[in-house]
């Protein structure tokens, strides 16, 4: 045989292959009685296989990772500015508002089905309101930041009223850290007294 006609007839098989298949596949979608299958499921055979992050680590570094920035921008930048209480007060503001415009927005985007990530959030609701509950939030956890830096250095080099110097300074790394704990520690809290709340009024309601 020759390489022409041994060519000609590797390509009407490869054309033949695809046609076959080309007709299951419409056969397939256009059954009436193929069974309905869940965009979950679908999703298992249409992603590729990548290395795949847990929910919860992508969820903790963004709130990591924003509350580092504020602490660096607020913080660091207008330290040059203003002191004390003016600067505690801008900063859990910068915190309140970045929570509530971007970091629960960002989780709103990446949960899987809407409500998914509900648990994850302190305030899971969006309204023009909540901004200001975001802004008092972030000022409790701000408290409790300060305290925590407080009692360490006081612990490692004395009171502050004696001391010459801390040995923990705040930077954008720790605090970050620091505001993702007290944040996730609270939130669970919050999920805790919840279920406690449902699971007594399903008793309540299953007694009646």
């Amino acid at each position: 045989m020759s390489k022409k006609n041994k060519k000609q007839n590797e390509t009407k098989a490869a054309e033949n292959y695809y046609e076959l298949k080309t007709d299951a596949v419409e056969r397939l979608v256009n059954s009436k009685n193929a069974p309905k299958v869940s965009d979950e499921e679908l999703r298992k055979y249409t992603r590729r296989h990548k290395l795949r992050i847990p929910a919860w680590l992508k969820i903790v570094f963004i709130k990591f990772w924003f509350s580092g920035a504020i602490c660096y921008f607020f913080l660091w930048g207008l330290g040059i500015y203003i002191k004390g209480l003016d600067l505690m007060a801008a900063l859990a503001i910068g915190l309140g508002v970045s929570a509530d415009l971007m970091v629960n927005n960002l989780l709103r985007r990446f949960e899987p089905e809407k409500g998914a990530y509900d648990k994850w959030m302190m305030i899971p609701f969006r309204k023009f309101w909540t901004i200001f509950l975001n802004v008092i939030y972030s000022a409790v956890i701000l408290f409790c930041i300060i305290q925590f830096y407080n009692v360490i250095n006081t612990l490692l080099v004395g009171s502050a009223e004696t001391a010459e110097t801390v040995a923990i300074g705040v930077e954008p790394f720790l605090f970050g850290l620091l505001y993702m704990g007290f944040d996730m520690l609270f939130v669970t809290i919050k999920n805790g007294l919840i279920k406690v709340f449902k699971d007594a009024e399903s008793k309540v309601s299953n007694g009646k």
